[in-house]
């Protein structure tokens, strides 16, 4: 089992602008549960203080830390952090080749366009390789080109068909294989979730609550706007706008909505069965608590979950995976996503 956080900064969406002071805390709570991270936003900080950070915490937690990097997409944090989007691409590479290699060798040093760092050793050292459990969001077909050559895995923030995210890990996998002649570590997938004994109301609670997070979505990221089409490197974010416009709204939340896993447990467990299949993760993190969903909620949708559909999860292992349940749900229009 694993807890996750993510990194945001300056508006109410996903509150934590520290995602390993979070995990410290986290570690200092458990003893055996994974701690990862979605995501360390690497143009935001120093890939130096990074690597130390990251291999405090490690070294603290017992080599618990499951380790997710990023680039960032929204304006109002770039602009936060007086930093030029269009820089965020290549930012990102420099400070996750440092931060990477630092945390294989005990040392950093790199000479880069954005980053010049002297050779200096990580205390305290690594505690032990992060090799097979870094991974990296990548939404556009050029991330993921990215992360193959990194030598890292992917995770998945669903937010486009489950047939074009299938698509593109291929190429992806494929492409992990010409640069390091291995296999590439299985995706983990994320999934906002909803479960409940009645199917009307794990819907119900579902569109109030998941689509009122995709709200807050569309708010932070400002897709409303015609900015990321002119950003470079966020040409493919530009397509959002577009199907905002196409589609409206109610639309695109509708459509995030069905990428989600809600339902009772046997839909939930059907759903994560079927994205599964589809894009062979191994790994299911589930989003249980969003959009202002009061706390007695939030606990009773995530202990329900851990109760009936869990352990069942738990049973499959790494073995091939055979969906037992259709979910009953239609999948959301293909044309309505393209670009998600």
């Amino acid at each position: 089992d694993s807890i996750w956080g993510v990194e945001h900064h300056f508006t109410d969406y996903t509150m934590c602008p520290d995602v390993l002071q979070f995990l410290s805390y986290m570690a200092g709570r458990t003893e055996r549960i994974n701690l990862g991270s979605m995501v360390v936003v690497l143009p935001w900080h120093d890939p130096l203080r990074v690597a130390e950070q990251v291999a405090m915490l490690d070294a603290m937690s017992g080599g618990r830390l499951i380790l997710g990097l990023g680039r960032g997409a929204a304006k109002v944090e770039f602009d936060g952090f007086r930093l030029p989007m269009e820089e965020s691409r290549p930012r990102f590479v420099e400070s996750a080749a440092m931060v990477l290699r630092g945390l294989e060798s005990g040392f950093c040093e790199q000479t880069g366009d954005f980053v010049t760092q002297p050779r200096v050793r990580i205390r305290p050292a690594p505690f032990k390789s992060f090799r097979g459990r870094t991974y990296a969001a990548a939404v556009s077909p050029e991330s993921a080109r990215i992360m193959a050559e990194l030598g890292v895995g992917i995770l998945i923030i669903p937010q486009k068909p489950w047939h074009e995210v299938a698509k593109e890990l291929d190429a992806y996998r494929t492409m992990y294989r010409e640069v390091n002649a291995a296999e590439a570590p299985a995706p983990i997938a994320a999934g906002w979730t909803f479960c409940d004994e009645s199917a009307d109301r794990a819907e119900a609670m579902a569109r109030q609550y998941i689509g009122g997070y995709y709200q807050s979505v569309l708010e932070h990221y400002q897709f409303a706007g015609d900015h990321l089409a002119k950003t470079r490197g966020y040409e493919y974010y530009g397509k959002m706008t577009e199907k905002i416009a196409q589609y409206g709204t109610d639309k695109v939340i509708d459509f995030f909505l069905g990428l989600q896993v809600w339902g009772t447990p046997e839909q939930c467990y059907a759903r994560i069965i079927d994205i599964r299949e589809r894009v062979g993760n191994q790994a299911f993190v589930g989003v249980f608590s969003y959009a202002g969903m009061p706390y007695d909620e939030a606990e009773r949708n995530m202990r329900l979950f851990a109760r009936a559909v869990a352990p069942e999860l738990r049973k499959l292992g790494d073995r091939a995976v055979t969906a037992g349940v259709t979910a009953e749900r239609e999948r959301p229009q293909a044309d309505i996503a393209l670009g998600f």
